[in-house]
């Protein structure tokens, strides 16, 4: 059995979680535990950046090392990459040494996702604000990456998004030159829809929640081959970074 630990803020699309766990089979087991969200100003900057900081978390990363967690991932993708990516780098280093296994966050299951996919030109679909999807964005290129669009539709509410959204959301994101489309909101409940979303456009959707596992999969070793959880899964080896 591996145990995948998952950081996630507040309540909004963790039912992603279960649903990735039932696909995954029986003997991968998502440990996931809700941490302290940033309140009334969950989408100010400064507070997305406060709710991601080790001595906030050191509770819940206690948590899931007591619950036997073989690998660790901070499930928000604004609360890695807000921090630029020396400060993000320095946030799941932390974490990795407060949990005592390795540790990654969303943002970093991003780069990497991208890159065992071998896709390097990327549309973002973000629902953040305009300002708040050029900094992924930014974080992305300074991973290598070619950002060749980048839409933020600034939708506050995103939890009750069903596929038609998704699907628009996507649609209007994509590029001709983008070989892969990115949508940065764990809020968003997508599992469901990937297989939907990719054959619409031909091409791969990577999604919060469905990088966030498969990079607590990478990092805990495992290959798995699940083609209902999009293109990623369902390719071998992961690559080792």
């Amino acid at each position: 059995m591996t145990a995948l630990g998952i950081l996630y803020p507040g309540h909004s699309g963790e039912d992603d979680y279960p649903r990735i766990e039932q696909l995954l089979g029986s003997n991968v087991r998502v440990d996931l535990v809700n941490t302290e969200t940033a309140g009334d100003d969950a989408l100010g900057a400064d507070p997305l950046r406060a709710m991601g900081t080790p001595a906030r978390l050191e509770a819940d990363v206690a948590e899931l090392r007591l619950a036997g967690a073989d690998a660790l991932v901070w499930a928000s993708t604004s609360g890695g990459f807000l921090h630029g990516r020396d400060g993000a780098r320095v946030q799941i280093r932390t974490l990795a040494r407060m949990a005592g296994m390795p540790a990654s966050s969303t943002s970093f299951a991003f780069v990497h996702a991208a890159r065992e996919m071998g896709v390097r030109r990327l549309a973002v679909g973000a629902t953040y604000p305009d300002d708040m999807a050029a900094l992924f964005a930014e974080f992305l290129r300074s991973a290598g990456a070619e950002v060749v669009s980048v839409t933020g539709a600034g939708a506050a509410e995103t939890a009750a998004w069903g596929e038609g959204e998704l699907l628009t959301l996507v649609r209007g994101a994509d590029h001709p030159d983008a070989e892969a489309v990115l949508v940065p909101d764990n809020a968003l409940l997508t599992v469901a829809h990937l297989p939907a979303l990719e054959k619409h456009l031909g091409k791969p959707v990577l999604t919060a929640n469905q990088v966030t596992v498969w990079e607590a999969l990478r990092l805990a070793d495992r290959r798995l081959n699940a083609p209902e959880l999009g293109a990623l899964f369902t390719r071998e080896p992961i690559v080792q970074v």
